[in-house]
């Protein structure tokens, strides 16, 4: 059995959109119990929240463009 190691190591570059995923899902229940907790501070908590979801997607994009690049150029 010849298994290729480029797909394997894409495969493992693009498995990062799923760390970013769980991190966005955590970081979104943490902000609406926060919310819930104390409303006033909602524009605050949710300027902290856009921010960490972002930086947490571009964590899967990169994986992804890793892992495009990984295939495509071997």
């Amino acid at each position: 059995m010849n298994i290729d190691l480029n797909v394997i190591a894409a495969g493992i570059a693009v498995m990062t959109g799923l760390g970013a995923g769980i991190g966005i899902g955590v970081a979104t229940s943490g902000a609406v119990q926060g919310i819930s907790r104390q409303p006033e501070a909602s524009g605050k908590i949710m300027t902290s929240l856009i921010l960490g979801s972002a930086l947490a997607e571009a964590t899967a994009i990169y994986g992804f463009v890793i892992a495009l690049i990984i295939l495509l150029v071997h």
